[in-house]
């Protein structure tokens, strides 16, 4: 497999040992790191360096991780951020979200984890900068300029709750996610954290996407492969179909 294009990036964590995991997988993996062991260094460093991606403990001895990310962003700084989070909480990871951040890992992490994670941020503000407003799945487009979607060839008409979902499911091919991170994502805990809304909108969806009829050019008619999976006891995902 070749190496990512070589990228900037902060790793922000008061554990050394943890910072030098993470360094050298991240050195490993191809990328530029620079480190910050505190909240007020990290401001610094990253005022300093400009990364491309900052990976953020939340708990950190001086400002917490939110803090860091509220006064970088006030200072115009866009990187994308992930958060270390120490447990699984829920309030944690919505704060994170809420405030800028862009996803996150809950502590005890796999390092292949934070490193697939990483390159799924860099590849999604990549190509946010290159431009292209068109987001494939297999035969399923979503234009993010016109808000358009269709597969193959037919338009789809969705609710805005719906296009969202979508499109963070098209953003994260191939990777299930789970109620608590689609609900952070798409309703921002409007429902109050109801896991049913999720489901009941990834009925909607399959609905709409997956239950397609098209026409072949002899004139026969066929459904087309469903492409929005369910994973119990994880979660949904997105893929185009195993040919």
């Amino acid at each position: 497999m070749s190496k990512p294009t070589e990228a900037k990036l902060v790793v922000v964590d008061d554990e050394p040992s943890i910072r030098e995991l993470l360094v050298a997988s991240l050195h490993f993996a191809g990328y530029e790191v620079a480190t910050a062991a505190s909240g007020s260094e990290a401001i610094e460093v990253i005022e300093k360096t400009q990364p491309d991606l900052i990976i953020l403990d939340v708990m950190l001895p001086d400002i917490d991780g939110f803090t860091v990310t509220r006064r970088i962003r006030q200072e115009g700084i866009e990187a994308p951020v992930l958060f270390l989070t120490a447990r699984d909480d829920t309030q944690d990871k919505v704060m994170g979200l809420t405030v800028g951040g862009d996803d996150y890992v809950t502590k005890p992490f796999s390092l292949e984890e934070v490193v697939a994670r990483i390159r799924a941020i860099l590849r999604r503000t990549h190509e946010q900068v290159e431009d292209n407003p068109i987001i494939r799945v297999g035969d399923l487009e979503i234009n993010e300029d016109s808000h358009d979607v269709s597969r193959a060839g037919q338009q789809i008409d969705l609710s805005p709750t719906e296009y969202k979902l979508l499109l963070y499911l098209m953003d994260n091919e191939g990777r299930v996610l789970s109620k608590a991170q689609i609900l952070d994502h798409v309703w921002q805990y409007d429902w109050g954290g109801d896991a049913a809304i999720v489901e009941s909108y990834i009925s909607y969806l399959r609905k709409k996407v997956d239950d397609i009829t098209v026409t072949d050019e002899d004139g026969t008619t066929h459904k087309v492969a469903p492409l929005i999976e369910t994973k119990r006891g994880i979660g949904y995902m997105i893929r185009a179909p195993k040919n």
